[in-house]
């Protein structure tokens, strides 16, 4: 027992602290690596220019112990972006690039607004950063949407980044601030005549996020023009996303004292329901008045069918009562289908019943097999009724024909001459 007093127990008391040191210092270590290694979050560029510049500085005092003196202070730059970061912008893989500057931009604040924008700028210019450039905007904007759009405007390229970096920053203003992103808007682009302003587009973008009624109203509320023709393929993508129901509702509330816009709008809306709903839509472009947008809702409409299903496209082409939209619905499925199937699109059209009505879809036919089948094409363009449509097909067949057969297809112009007997 007296050994272990005198030996065994002040070993076990160093060992214990011996333990207990290294332990504080590893942990010490890990937190130092930890903080050199991971990207500041809330704190970036958090520190005052005279907390940086004034660092300390070590002297002896007269009993030997070190005490800490700070340097003069003086003015210097931003303090550099953490080199892990740099490092990950520079050329880091895709997947933790943006989860660093993820955190970057979710953390960003006014005291660390240029350490977060010259992450930005290590990435290669052009439209290969444009999710990179829609965070930036979004974030900045959340706390000073005027230096987002004064970066915008002055640091980003012109030809590829400048005007989407401006539409994403005031999209994001008015989320929180409507009439003041508009405001904006108005005052730092001079419309023209026709008061026409594309910035206005960006405030759309914004609104169609947070309220789409506010977004429509702004959008029915624009002149003519450019701002007008793009806010209307976001609303139409928005309201499409709310169902087949509230995409046609939407479409067909558009006012009618603009054929152009609302025929443009209608197309839109149809190629965006025939993706998700092919019965729904089909049914809509079968029910719509004879006007312009509903052919374009047809065409659209036809154009996904035939690439999944052209049979039951041409069924609901055969059951179509109308025969202008049906005579319309045959050559816009003919001239899909064909690239496709030739034979079955042949038997298809042979099928029908005579009518000069079926002359636009047998004229799309040959236009589409006279470079495979020629010979083919020429009968079939023989068979329009109306003259110079058919005069037109078939010199293009025949011209497609002599470029693979010219003594044949000579020999059956001469036989087919006017007067020949």
């Amino acid at each position: 027992m007296k050994i272990f007093l005198k030996i065994g127990l002040p070993w076990v008391v160093s060992l214990g602290l011996v333990f207990y040191l290294g332990l504080s210092l590893g942990t010490s270590n890990q937190n130092k690596d930890s903080a050199s290694q991971s990207f500041p979050s809330s704190q970036i560029g958090s520190l005052s220019v005279s907390s940086i510049n004034n660092e300390q500085a070590a002297t002896k005092t007269a009993d030997g112990q070190s005490s800490l003196k700070p340097t003069p202070s003086s003015p210097v730059a931003t303090p550099p972006m953490p080199p892990n970061l740099q490092r990950i912008m520079q050329g880091g893989d895709i997947v933790e690039r943006l989860g660093s500057y993820l955190d970057a931009v979710r953390s960003m604040d006014r005291s660390n607004v240029k350490q977060v924008t010259q992450a930005f700028e290590e990435l290669p210019e052009g439209y290969g950063r444009h999710l990179e450039m829609k965070l930036l905007m979004r974030s900045w904007a959340n706390f000073d949407p005027e230096g987002a759009l004064a970066y915008a405007s002055t640091s980003l390229d012109a030809k590829s980044e400048r005007r989407f970096g401006i539409s994403e920053a005031l999209a994001g203003w008015a989320v929180k601030d409507e009439s003041a992103a508009i405001a904006w808007a108005n005052q730092n682009h001079p419309a023209g005549e026709n008061g026409d302003n594309p910035l206005l587009v960006g405030i759309v973008k914004g609104l169609t996020e947070t309220d789409l009624d506010a977004a429509n109203r702004l959008f029915l509320g624009l002149p003519k023009g450019s701002a007008r023709w793009q806010s209307s393929s976001i609303l139409a993508e928005k309201f499409a996303q709310r169902g087949v129901e509230d995409g046609i509702r939407w479409a067909e509330g558009y006012p009618q004292d603009d054929r152009r816009m609302r025929e443009t709008i209608l197309g839109q809306m149809g190629a965006r329901l025939a993706q998700q709903d092919l019965s729904a839509t089909a049914e809509w472009a079968k029910s719509m008045d004879d006007e312009p947008g509903a052919y374009r809702v047809m065409e659209n409409l036809i154009h996904q069918w035939a690439s999944q299903d052209p049979k039951s496209a041409a069924s609901w082409i055969d059951d179509l009562q109308d025969s202008k939209k049906k005579s319309h619905a045959m050559s816009e499925l003919t001239g899909r289908w064909a690239l496709l199937d030739p034979a079955a699109t042949a038997g298809w059209l042979n099928a029908q019943p005579s009518s000069a009505d079926n002359d636009p879809a047998i004229a799309t036919f040959v236009s589409r097999i006279q470079g495979i089948d020629p010979e083919g094409a020429v009968g079939w363009a023989a068979s329009i009724s109306e003259p110079s449509l058919r005069e037109k097909s078939i010199q293009q067949a025949i011209h497609a024909w002599k470029q693979t057969d010219p003594e044949k297809a000579n020999l059956w112009v001469k036989e087919n001459e006017k007067g020949n007997p």
